[in-house]
């Protein structure tokens, strides 16, 4: 058996999806304004002075927080089915076909919402790993249910899910920081391969 990784913002995207759901979901006045507002916390992540895991979850609580969970889902699902299409690099999807048409297991992992991808991986029939947002009676509190998935976090998310010794073969495609880990554990890997 064979098994192939796909991180999805920058590898198989053009653009960040969890800027572009922001901004669907609260429009482009609010999210300007938030990210405005949010400057400082970014220059520090840029600075490497916080980590990739506080910088989401500041961003979920400023954006996200509060709202009840079935709405937010609706809003998900529609943004995944409708207008993920159009950021999907036609390279990555044909890579994808590739290893699916060769009974290769096709997994995508990334830092991003699993609400606004799990449609769009079940639409083109792929496993997802990715992070989660924390809820409380219905409403999201702003946390993510456990550390974002990303750097060491995905190649931990994988081994809980996969065995990895039963795979005769690896591939991982990454384009970021935060995909070096999982690059190192295929056999194969591949770095911004798409672009």
């Amino acid at each position: 058996m064979k098994i192939a990784f796909f991180d999805f913002d920058g590898t198989i995207t053009k653009a960040d999806s969890t800027a572009r759901f922001i901004r669907y979901l609260v429009g482009d006045s609010k999210f300007f304004i938030g990210i405005f507002f949010l400057l400082p916390f970014i220059f520090l992540y840029i600075l490497n002075l916080i980590s990739n895991n506080s910088i989401k979850e500041i961003l979920i609580t400023y954006f996200f927080k509060g709202k009840n969970i079935n709405e937010f889902k609706k809003h998900a699902e529609y943004f995944s089915l409708n207008m993920l299409e159009p950021l999907i690099r036609k390279k990555a999807l044909k890579e994808i076909q590739w290893h699916k048409e060769n009974g290769h297991d096709v997994v995508i992992v990334s830092a991003s919402i699993d609400l606004w991808l799990r449609p769009w991986c079940i639409k083109n029939d792929v496993a997802l790993i990715s992070s989660m947002l924390e809820v409380h009676n219905n409403i999201i509190t702003g946390k993510t249910r456990s550390k974002n998935c990303y750097g060491s976090e995905k190649v931990k998310r994988i081994q809980e899910l996969y065995n990895l010794s039963e795979y005769s073969y690896i591939y991982s495609y990454g384009n970021s920081r935060g995909d070096y880990e999982m690059l190192k554990i295929a056999n194969e890997s591949h770095y911004k391969p798409f672009t």
